[in-house]
Parts: C-alpha cells; sequence; structure tokens
C-alpha cells in the first residue's frame, strides 16, 4: 500500500489530515534536485509504512520537516495534532541538528539522539526513514557534503539501524554511501562482478528445483525460496580479508529458504545436509543462538554440483521479518472492522528495557564531561563491529571487536573485573591482553580483593572497563604510588600438569598467604601435558615466597616451583 492509497480509503484519519496540512506548508519549495520538498516527507511516511508502524509514526512522518521549513512551531502541531505527534516531531528536528563533526556540536546532538532512544524509539525509526530518503538523492548535493553525509550514515545510521535489528535497513544505507566514501574501489568492484552475479545465479536456479522437491518430500511447508545477493558494501569488506580475489567469495548469492515452523528449519537443514555435504566448520546456528540484535535463522555452507560452494539460509517467516525490519517488526497492527484496507495500527512495542545495549546508553551518558571522550566511547562501544562470546555457562556477552578479557569480565559486573587475574578461552589459558574472537567460550579467573592495574588501561577497549578501572585507581592512594608498588614485584614459577580448576585453587593458596596477584600467564611445555604457570605477586619478601612455595607444593598437580624477584 502507498500513502497515498492510505489517505484516501481514511478520509478523515490522522494520517490524512497530516498529508494535506504538510502539503500545504511545503507547497512550491523544491530541493537541490529539482523535485517538490514534499516529496521528501511523503518517501519518509512511505517508509515507516512499509515497516508497519502504528498511524501516530507515519503522521509525525509527514510532519517531521515543519518546524525546520515553516514559522509553524511544535505547540501549534500540539494543538493540531495532539501531544504524541508533537513529541515525534520534536525528537526528529532534534536530531536532524545532528552533524557529524566538531565534538562539541557532536556530543549534544548525540546525546539528544541517547534521549530519543530512551524515551521512544519510534523517533529513530523516524529518523531513519528520513535518512534512507536522503541518501536515495544523495547525487542532487554538492561533493563536499555527500562525503560528510555518507561517512555520517556509515558511521552512525547504519550500525544503529543494525543494533534495532533492520538488517535490511542497515545494509542499504551502507550501499548508498559506499560509492561516496570510495568511489574507485566501488567502481572497480562493479566491474569485478557485474557478470559474476548473474553466473552464480543462474548456477543456484539450476539447483533449486531439486532442493524444493526434496523438502517437499519430507513434507517441509515451504513459504519461500529465493536467493539474496550479497551487498557492495559487505561483499568489499570481506574481500578485504581474502586478498582481494572475488573467486575466493563463495557467498556473492545465497539460497534463502523460508519455512513455517521452528521444527522445519532443522528439518530442512538435515534434508539439505542429505543433499549436499556440509562444509566443516561453517554452520552457524542463529537460532538455538540468537545474535544480541534478535536476529535469528540457520546458516550453512555445502559443497554444491561442481564441488562449488552455496550458502543455505534457513528460518521461518516471523524470523525472516525480524531479519528484514527489526525492531519494527514487533509494531503490533490490526485492521479496522469491517475495511479492507489500512487501519488504525496501535504501538505496544515490547519493552525497550529489554534491550541492554539502549539501557546502558540511556545511563552512560551523564558519565563524560569530555565531549571527545564520549564520542569515542559511542563509537566504539555501539558503532563498531560486534563480537559475541560466551560464559561457560552459555550467556551471552556482546562486545565490540578487539575486546580483551578484561573487558568481557566487567563486562560480567565490575568486580569480576576489579578482581581478575586469569583467563582461560575455550580451555587454554591467555594473557589478560588476548584479542577475544566470536563463539569464544571466556572463564575468567579472580581473587578477591585484588585491585586492577594500571596496565590495563593500554590494552582495554570499552570505556566500561576503562572507566571502572579508573574509579579504582583514584580511590587507591595515587596512581604515583601504584606504579612504585608495582615495581616490587615477584614471579612464581609453577610447573603443573594442569585440570580444570586448578588455576582457581593455586590463587585461594596464594590469596589465603595474603600475597596479592598482579597477573597470570601460561605457556605449554614442549609437547608434554605440562604447563608453565609464571604468576606476578605484589611482594618481594623471600620468607613470604618461599612458605607460599611449600604450601603450592602440596597441590599434586604442581611438580616444580620457584620465583624472581624484579
Amino acid at each position: 500500500m502507498t500513502i497515498e492509497e492510505l489517505i484516501k480509503t481514511q478520509p478523515h484519519s490522522l494520517s490524512r489530515r497530516a498529508y494535506d496540512f504538510a502539503f500545504k506548508v511545503h507547497r512550491g519549495q523544491k530541493r537541490l534536485s529539482g523535485e517538490p520538498y514534499f516529496n521528501h516527507v511523503v518517501g519518509t511516511a512511505q517508509s515507516l509504512l512499509d515497516w508497519r508502524l502504528d498511524e501516530v509514526s507515519i503522521a509525525a512522518g509527514l510532519l517531521h520537516d515543519v518546524v525546520e521549513d515553516s514559522d509553524y512551531t511544535i505547540e501549534d502541531l500540539q494543538k493540531e495534532f495532539g501531544d504524541e505527534v508533537a513529541f515525534l516531531v520534536d525528537g526528529v528536528t532534534k536530531l536532524g541538528r545532528l552533524k557529524y563533526r566538531g565534538a562539541e556540536r557532536q556530543v549534544e546532538s548525540l546525546r539528544k539522539m541517547i534521549l530519543a532512544l530512551s524515551q521512544d524509539l519510534r523517533v529513530v525509526l523516524i529518523k531513519l526513514a528520513d535518512r534512507l530518503y536522503n541518501m536515495r538523492t544523495l547525487d542532487a548535493l554538492p561533493p563536499h557534503k555527500q562525503k560528510r553525509i555518507a561517512l555520517e550514515t556509515s558511521e552512525i545510521y547504519a550500525p544503529l539501524a543494525y543494533r534495532l535489528g533492520m538488517q535490511r535497513l542497515s545494509g542499504e544505507l551502507q550501499d548508498l554511501a559506499f560509492p561516496y566514501l570510495y568511489p574507485q574501489e566501488h567502481t572497480w568492484l562493479r566491474e569485478q562482478v557485474k557478470n559474476r552475479y548473474h553466473i552464480r545465479e543462474a548456477y543456484l536456479r539450476r539447483i533449486a528445483p531439486k532442493v524444493e522437491e526434496a523438502l517437499k518430500e519430507a513434507s517441509i511447508d515451504i513459504l519461500n525460496i529465493d536467493f539474496r545477493a550479497k551487498r557492495y558494501s559487505s561483499l568489499y569488506k570481506k574481500l578485504l580479508r581474502y586478498e582481494m580475489d572475488v573467486d575466493k567469495i563463495h557467498d556473492l548469492i545465497a539460497f534463502r529458504i523460508v519455512v513455517t515452523s521452528l521444527p522445519d528449519c532443522y528439518n530442512a537443514l538435515g534434508i539439505i545436509h542429505q543433499l549436499f555435504p556440509p562444509v566443516p566448520g561453517r554452520i552457524k546456528d542463529y537460532i538455538a543462538l540468537p545474535k544480541p540484535n534478535g536476529y535469528q535463522s540457520i546458516h550453512t555452507t555445502v559443497f554444491g554440483p561442481e564441488q562449488r560452494a552455496i550458502e543455505f539460509q534457513i528460518r521461518t517467516q516471523e524470523m525472516h521479518d525480524e531479519a528484514e525490519n527489526g525492531i519494527a517488526a514487533h509494531w503490533a497492527y490490526e485492521q479496522t472492522k469491517g475495511t479492507g484496507a489500512y487501519v488504525k495500527r496501535t504501538s505496544s512495542f515490547a519493552d525497550m528495557n529489554d534491550i541492554t545495549w539502549v539501557h546502558q546508553l540511556r545511563s552512560w551518558q551523564e558519565k563524560f564531561a569530555d565531549s571527545e571522550e564520549f564520542i569515542e566511547s559511542l563509537k566504539v562501544d555501539f558503532f563498531k563491529d560486534r563480537i559475541f562470546c560466551l560464559t561457560p555457562q552459555g550467556e551471552v556477552v556482546d562486545l565490540p571487536l578487539g575486546s580483551t578479557p578484561v573487558d568481557f569480565a566487567y563486562q560480567i559486573h565490575s568486580e569480576i573485573g576489579n578482581q581478575c587475574v586469569g583467563a582461560r578461552v575455550n580451555q587454554k589459558f591467555v594473557p589478560l591482553d588476548y584479542e577475544l574472537s566470536s563463539s569464544d567460550v571466556v572463564e575468567i579467573a579472580i581473587q578477591k580483593n585484588k585491585k586492577p592495574s594500571v596496565s590495563w588501561l593500554n590494552f582495554v577497549k570499552t570505556s566500561n572497563a576503562r572507566d571502572h578501572i579508573r574509579a579504582v585507581l583514584r580511590s587507591s592512594r595515587s596512581q604515583n604510588g601504584l606504579l612504585r608498588q608495582a615495581a616490587r614485584e615477584s614471579e612464581l614459577r609453577l610447573t603443573v600438569y594442569d585440570r580444570p580448576g586448578l588455576l582457581r585453587d593455586i590463587v585461594e593458596t596464594i590469596s589465603r598467604s595474603h600475597v596479592n596477584v598482579l597477573s597470570v600467564t601460561t605457556n605449554p611445555i614442549s609437547k608434554s601435558r605440562l604447563q608453565l604457570f609464571k604468576i606476578k605477586c605484589n611482594t618481594v619478601n623471600k620468607e613470604k615466597l618461599q612458605k607460599l612455595l611449600l604450601k603450592l607444593k602440596g597441590t599434586k598437580e604442581v611438580k616444580e616451583t620457584s620465583y624472581l624477584l624484579s
């Protein structure tokens, strides 16, 4: 349904009144492209209608530029259309002042965006719809504006859409920004893949009937089978990891299968693996373990005919709707009784407090007195590529790319971070500055009453970790005192047969001797089962160290002990 069809079927609706009002306000106004400005507000509202938002949101989308482009005020809109519409328009107006340049202006605008996120996410969705239309018509602007708006879109709005689960919108925004940010790379990429897409799709279309027949024979109810072409911006990022060799990219176009039920997703996976052997290590079950933005689907890569790799994505219709429209898919709507046309939609969206990162944004925004620090924090913690690690209990921890076990520990709890002395990743000991990857299982070893090390500030990635470390350092003597203390340390060296829980037992023994563990590193000894534990401690008291080593020798897995003084 189009906006024009909507207002014809609902002549006395809020949407119709907003449409007529916006038409009157923007009459005669032109964009730089020469098109009527009214086209922009209708295009914005059309996206909101496509995303199935409520009628108040669509009315606000039609009116979102009224205050900026006329003498009408928010109070005027409040009288004419009510408090809710006025609130949304006011929020979008404030977000419209965001320009990705100049730290002071940036931080104020971004804080307004956070406030909008906290109070009503529809403000952000209207802004995203507005940005989508502007990006589709960006070619009319001068080059310096094109690059600034494209950069802002790529670094702020597209990642924000992704975090809201709106993957289709995020991908389109990144694709629209790509040629303005990297024109030469975009031209090269188009030349490289223009024929490959057609060849790849033709190959998959030959296979599709065989896949569909096998699924139907297994009584799997198929709602849709289609193909998803990899976006240029996403393809380019992947090529950077594959030496820019397009022949190494096997998912230029992937199968997408939509079925009716959750069991059918797994049944379909089994049928596909009967047809084609799976590529080892290339099955990703985002149904059992959804991404933090809500994305659910099963991905598998198989060897198809001619030994060519094929990616399949399997999901239900509900999962597909959420994968396409994310948070917007949660808005409930129903048809007005007696009509087959557009209805009065109501916003009965799920509790925003369930979205952890939105809650974190809301609570963190007041912490930063320094504008540049706030900008960097926001970019790193919420708009950078994410990784998804697991606790030993299977809980997902969402972190920015490049995070370390210390970042992980602070994300769990501030005291876990403060008391962290070591970490095991996938059952292997790693240093505390180790860079984590998605799907890593991370186990943190702690020592009670331990304090964080000044050196951690050199490698932690999240502002959450950095803030807590600094807070503890400020409350302890002074940083100079801690640094002097760090110079008076010893290193325990233990040759051990490792087992689960051994490090915890060793740390507890050290704690009972009133010695503070500063850090733990481990190294395998040749090809044996032995490990070398190197444990830095905050004491150089030889008598205390010798007594401690005697206690540690009482642990049966500890074979040899020694110490070094620094």
